[in-house]
């Protein structure tokens, strides 16, 4: 609600013209992204497309690294919001894994952007780390809950007793940024991760394609599994 005596800024029509563009622009992207992979990104060629010069798309974005930092931001975001959402709901940690996989299974482009090859000379900005971080929070969230919810006396031997790993990710834990996650936790978050996203991978690649197998089935698999 506006604070009496202040009028909202409604958008310009330059305005609104400026982010129809770079919504196109971005459209375009993905569609050259889904045809030739991120590094074959051409702005010249997608000035061509939308019957403009290589300098007037330029206006609107300054360069192929500026365009793919925007693309790599809403794929982000996107994936936030999708895990977000699933956790406002009571979502746990095989809720969240669905949610990854439906999101990467909605755009595998989008998937690879931001989990696949690096785009060669490319260098992502420090900020896009922030909205990684909500990512990997609500992960953690979820993981914690699963400790938290079985009692150590009632769990295996083997998942109370501190493993080499739990003491090495107890020093050398900033990719949970500050978290209060114990590294048990985070040995749990990070094995969710790292295997979920290694089936997904390979299914979204197509390396389950003739091998008889429903990689649905496997990743299920695997979130029953992780989330034990």
């Amino acid at each position: 609600m506006a604070v009496a005596g202040e009028e909202t800024r409604r958008e310009t029509p330059r305005e609104r013209y400026r982010a129809q563009l770079r919504a196109e622009i971005k459209e375009r992207a993905w569609e050259q992204i889904a045809a030739a992979g991120a590094p074959g990104l051409s702005l010249n060629a997608i000035a061509k497309q939308m019957g403009m010069s290589g300098p007037a798309l330029y206006r609107y974005f300054a360069g192929r690294d500026e365009l793919i930092t925007e693309l790599i931001r809403d794929a982000y975001r996107g994936l936030a919001d999708a895990l977000r959402t699933a956790a406002a709901s009571g979502a746990g940690l095989p809720e969240l894994g669905q949610a990854l996989r439906a999101w990467a299974l909605d755009d595998p482009q989008r998937y690879f952007l931001l989990f696949g090859t690096p785009v060669p000379g490319y260098h992502a900005p420090d900020d896009t780390t922030v909205i990684a971080s909500e990512i990997m929070n609500a992960l953690l969230d979820a993981a914690r809950s699963a400790d938290d919810g079985s009692p150590p006396d009632d769990r295996p031997a083997a998942a109370t007793e501190e493993s080499p790993l739990d003491s090495h990710l107890a020093g050398h834990r900033q990719w949970a940024g500050d978290h209060p996650a114990p590294p048990a936790t985070l040995r749990r978050a990070l094995h969710f991760w790292t295997r979920l996203h290694g089936v997904l991978s390979l299914e979204l690649a197509g390396h389950f394609t003739g091998m008889g197998l429903d990689p649905a089935a496997l990743y299920e698999h695997e979130l029953r599994h992780l989330s034990r």
